[in-house]
């Protein structure tokens, strides 16, 4: 079986991936405004349900791009999140990246309270902030079940919370209390997520935020 390989420059690897995309999505119609952030969710996945699961609440994009042109801090709930998030382009606009879930108070506090890390480290980002924040959770659907609560008692009042955990236990629960809130989203319904998505949403944010003002 003879295998034939296109020959694609370096550069334009990105770019033509984009056109595959563009042309395997056919005429299906996505939301007005959420197109980069769904097609770089399906270019770091190689998934297509990401057209279909979703979900953006009204002017959810638009308002994250304000929070980062203004300087927002993001916080996620790992460590592979925040090693894939864009910090050069954050930085340009005096935010940067945060994640909690490895520091010494946060195991404690966790231990002390019989709870998951992800937990202790919203309590952490609640109150260490008074600046604004994204939230970017892709793995523990406790981080993102803890937000709820902290938005329900008025402790945190976040920006945007990006909710993909992926998985099977509390995971597709988690992001409907979320989709509850009067907080904007951006949540991938059902199973489906995970910390690199997490980031390529954040960085598509970030790359769109740059070509507008590029």
């Amino acid at each position: 079986m003879r295998i034939e390989l296109e020959q694609v420059e370096p550069k334009e690897i990105e770019r033509r991936s984009f056109e595959i995309i563009t042309k395997e999505l056919g005429d299906r119609r996505l939301q007005p405004g959420t197109e980069q952030i769904v097609k770089r969710c399906i270019h770091t996945s190689a998934d297509f349900d990401y057209a279909d699961n979703l979900c953006f609440s009204p002017g959810a994009v638009e308002h994250a791009l304000r929070a980062i042109e203004a300087g927002c801090d993001i916080v996620t709930d790992t460590q592979m999140a925040k090693a894939g998030i864009n910090k050069r382009i954050l930085a340009k606009y005096g935010g940067e990246v945060n994640c909690f879930m490895s520091d010494e108070d946060v195991a404690a506090q966790a231990r002390r309270q019989g709870t998951t890390r992800a937990v202790a480290s919203m309590d952490k980002a609640a109150g260490r902030y008074g600046k604004p924040i994204i939230f970017a959770i892709g793995n523990a659907p406790t981080a993102l079940v803890r937000l709820y609560e902290l938005i329900a008692e008025g402790k945190i009042r976040p920006e945007l919370i990006i909710g993909v955990p992926v998985g099977f236990v509390n995971v597709v629960q988690s992001k409907e209390l979320i989709m509850q809130t009067d907080v904007p989203f951006i949540v991938a319904r059902g199973r489906k997520g995970g910390s690199n998505i997490a980031a390529c949403i954040c960085n598509a944010l970030l790359y769109m935020l740059e070509k507008d003002r590029g």
